[in-house]
């Protein structure tokens, strides 16, 4: 397959990650089949593209023409036989390997035997999805950035059996939608998580030692360090229960003792404290998504 054979895209997933890889794909002049199990999260994700979009709009990224256009382009598909008039598909669903294995042995049986298959995993192997397929030389990663529609890069994670021909047009098409590739082997985490992870995690154990206030561990992080977010409300931003998945890939599959979780963000987790998306995190954050105020105490 070339390039200029992708003329649709599939997203399966509506949640934070589905629907910013959606506008991504979508602004870039893509059809896109946008699905999900349930038609309320899909209208709800539509909603919030287009709320996504308004705020390119202000920010001049994006024209109001360019916006419409955009969000004509993204269509809720709830029946998962649509996926086959799509030449690429893009799983985003959460980090959970038996949830994705079951997802791509259902791409398997409904996309196009041309079509490639791609995870936006933050750290899953792509091998262990590939074989739930009869195509793993089709088969690839492309883990966009949160949030997709404003980090520019995007990880092309190659298999033992994603071909190189895979590969290629995985690269092209992260350029034709403007984000910057870069390669990576299919190894736990990949490039980014794989060294943004442990530090995100050590701040939580500083935390968890009263070394500091959340406050003033990011605010050294971003004084100190000119990093331009604190890991504890970059964690908020990621999702406190993703922070914790990647983390416990990371650990199994390393099997290295640096990337033990903190036991302070599996308490937070296992509270339903998960960041931005419940209203409290390492933060609190009011209904628009502005931090009010740090966590009062640890759990």
């Amino acid at each position: 397959m070339l390039l200029d054979d992708i003329k649709t895209i599939a997203v399966v997933g509506a949640g934070q990650m589905g629907r910013g890889i959606a506008q991504v794909c979508a602004t870039a002049g893509y059809p896109v089949l946008l699905t999900d199990v349930n038609e309320r999260w899909l209208s709800d994700a539509v909603s919030k593209i287009a709320v996504s979009l308004d705020r390119a709009v202000e920010r001049g990224t994006v024209t109001r023409r360019q916006k419409e256009y955009a969000l004509a382009l993204i269509q809720p598909a709830i029946r998962m036989d649509r996926l086959r008039e799509a030449q690429l598909v893009v799983e985003a669903i959460p980090e959970d390997l038996a949830l994705k294995q079951a997802v791509f042995g259902e791409l398997q049986r409904v996309c196009h035997p041309d079509a490639i298959l791609a995870s936006n995993t933050s750290s899953i192997s792509i091998a262990q999805l590939a074989a739930a397929t009869s195509r793993p030389d089709r088969v690839v990663g492309l883990h966009f950035m949160n949030p997709a529609p404003v980090m520019q890069l995007i990880e092309i994670v190659q298999a033992r059996e994603t071909s190189k021909e895979t590969v290629h047009v995985a690269v092209e098409f992260a350029r034709r939608l403007g984000k910057v590739p870069v390669v990576a082997k299919d190894v736990a985490g990949f490039i980014v998580n794989r060294i943004l992870m442990p530090m995100i995690n050590e701040a939580v154990f500083a935390l968890e030692q009263t070394v500091a206030s959340p406050e003033d561990i990011d605010l050294a992080m971003t004084t100190g360090a000119n990093h331009p977010v604190g890991p504890l409300a970059l964690a908020d931003r990621i999702g406190l229960d993703t922070v914790l998945a990647i983390c416990e890939v990371l650990y199994h599959d390393l099997n290295d003792p640096k990337f033990r979780p903190c036991p302070l963000l599996r308490r937070y987790v296992e509270a339903g404290r998960l960041g931005r998306k419940t209203g409290q995190g390492f933060f609190v954050y009011a209904a628009s998504g502005e931090r009010e105020q740090a966590t009062s105490k640890m759990m």
